[in-house]
Order: C-alpha cells, then structure tokens, then sequence
C-alpha cells in the first residue's frame, strides 16, 4: 500500500526569546520565534540574521557563571586554539537543541561572537508560544531595536570612538570613519527585511514552501 502522508500539525511550540547586546546603551535588541526543536548551531545562524551580523568570526553559547563551571558549546570544528581546559568543557552545537540550555521561562545564556571585539549577548527565554505552521513560519523576528555596531569596528569601546567621530564632522577622524562605515545609521532596523532574509534562510531548509514573507508591518 501506498504509504499515507502525514498531516501537517495544527500547531508547534515556539521559543520567544531576547536577544540584547551586552555593554550598549540606548540598548540593542531583539525579540524572535524559533521552533522549540531548534538547534544551537541553527539557532546560531539565526542569530546572525537578526541581530545584523555577518558571520566572520568564531562563536560560542555560553552556559555557567563562573568560569570553572561553564560550558562551551561551539561548531564541531573548533578547536579551542588547542587548550585542553577548554576543549574538556566544549560541546557540539550541532548536536544540541536550544531548549537543552533554557528548559525553564527565564533561563539565559550568553551567545558571544568574535572573540576579538569580544561581543557578548544575552539570549533570554521569555515564554514558549504555539505556532500554526500553516499561518506563520518560523523563525520570525517580532520586534527589535536599533542597529547592530559594524564588524571590527572593535567592541563596545570601538564603536564609542566611531559614533563619535562620525557624528562630529570636526572630529579628525570623522571623514575616514564616514568612508569606512559607509551609510551605517545606528538607529536603523528594518523588521520587514529581517523576516524577508529569515524567510529565505527556512526555504533553503526546505521549510515554509508555500508561505511567502509577510511584508506588512505587523
């Protein structure tokens, strides 16, 4: 007999989580759906989509206060620069679903990018949320606020310097910081383009095929 396929769910679980960029003020954040199933290594990818990054440099989810007890989780290629303190408390992210490190509403961890400019985030499970699969897709950013800083514009300290200097056309490095930094307007974020970009990333997943991105400004 013909195998019978199955019918799509009426609902899945979603995690709302926070995502806000350490160390900045006005603050910079973002509010997003993911399927409760989700990876650390897609969620990952997630991440940078929203947040407005552009995925050059190393990454890690951060479990633990204190050093000696947290955990790393990190691409399986990693290699921890070969320090064996480090690899004995390395995870691979690919293997582990996001609802592992936040089982409960209100559990946080930090997601850090570029180890270099040192950006830490915390990721905050605000509540778990059902989803019709068939109505909207996931992930999906719902809210957020300002811009992400450039890449290696260097940590917080550095894009002090460069909001400074490129607010201030008296500022002798105001004309060199313009060119390098281009069009970038801190206060900058485009929702609709997000949810588009995400949308393309869940498509080339094979997910949501029949859904476009929702364009209005819902």
């Amino acid at each position: 007999m013909p195998s019978q396929l199955r019918p799509p769910p009426v609902v899945v679980a979603a995690l709302q989580l926070q995502v806000t960029l350490d160390g900045i003020e006005p603050p910079i954040w973002r509010r997003l759906w993911v399927e409760d199933t989700i990876t650390l290594g897609r969620l990952h990818e997630v991440l940078q989509i929203v947040m407005g990054w552009q995925d050059y440099h190393l990454h890690q989810f951060i479990t633990g206060q204190r050093f000696d007890d947290q955990i790393f989780y990190t691409p399986p290629w990693d290699d921890g620069f070969g320090d064996d303190a480090f690899i004995a408390r390395q995870r691979d992210e690919t293997r582990v679903k996001a609802r592992t490190i936040l089982p409960l509403v209100g559990d946080s961890v930090t997601y850090a990018y570029d180890l270099g400019d040192s950006w830490e985030h915390t990721l905050l499970l605000e509540k778990v949320v059902l989803v019709n699969p068939m109505e909207q897709w996931l992930p999906w950013c719902i809210d957020g606020c300002r811009a992400c800083p450039p890449e290696d514009v260097g940590g917080s300290g550095g894009y002090g310097r460069f909001l400074e200097a490129t607010a201030d056309p008296s500022h002798e490095d105001h004309a060199s910081q313009v060119e390098w930094g281009g069009d970038f307007d801190p206060e900058r974020f485009d929702r609709k383009a997000v949810n588009t970009a995400l949308w393309w990333w869940a498509k080339a997943r094979g997910r949501h095929r029949k859904l476009r991105p929702d364009l209005s400004d819902r």
